[in-house]
């Protein structure tokens, strides 16, 4: 006889995609373009990014059942963006995704704000129901300015797609990005906590 224990027993819910993967979502098939440009020309470079694009869909989906909503985002514009690249027979088209990307986090936050519900504060919520009210604070303030940071890097990635080399333009979209994100956002912790801070 089946024990009551073991016959309701769930199966365990498949691991949430790592934060780690969702991270390289996108940034990876335009590396691999930059790669092979270098070596074999705009049309195999658009070829690499494209399969490596469609790969990272197909591995998140095995490892973790789902496929994030970013990855799906992100992916969406790579393979869209790269086959206009593709038909046009110019990798402009491919090179502008970090600018589109960039855009759509400018509405996305500033959306968010029209709608009162800042992102960044519904986000943090949705991953911990139990953060401190300062936190919410904090996301909330700074929902605006950081829209405005993804403006002006939006901007800057444009230029670059048109101007800049290959290789320029991977490294603003790779390490450009990530690390003036970090910067950014650790001065702006910094002056928020500077600010609250009680005054004796």
């Amino acid at each position: 006889m089946n024990s009551p224990n073991k016959s309701t027993r769930q199966p365990p819910a498949p691991p949430a995609p790592s934060n780690k993967l969702v991270m390289l979502s996108g940034i990876l098939p335009l590396v691999v373009y930059t790669i092979v440009e270098e070596v074999y020309g705009t049309y195999w470079g658009l070829i690499a990014g494209l399969i490596l694009g469609m790969v990272e869909i197909v591995v998140e989906k095995l490892l973790y059942k789902k496929v994030s909503t970013m990855t799906w985002v992100v992916n969406a514009m790579v393979i869209g963006l790269g086959c206009v690249s593709l038909y046009m027979n110019d990798g402009i088209w491919f090179k502008l995704q970090p600018a589109f990307a960039e855009l759509l986090m400018v509405i996305i936050l500033w959306g968010s704000l029209i709608l009162k519900k800042p992102f960044l504060r519904e986000m943090a919520l949705k991953q911990n129901p139990q953060i401190p009210e300062h936190m919410l604070e904090f996301f909330s303030s700074i929902t605006f300015r950081l829209g405005i940071f993804f403006l002006a890097h939006c901007v800057l990635a444009v230029w670059a797609a048109y101007d800049w080399t290959t290789v320029n333009w991977a490294l603003l979209k790779g390490v450009g990005l990530t690390v003036s994100a970090i910067a950014y956002l650790a001065i702006e912790m910094w002056w928020f906590i500077k600010t609250k801070r009680p005054t004796t």
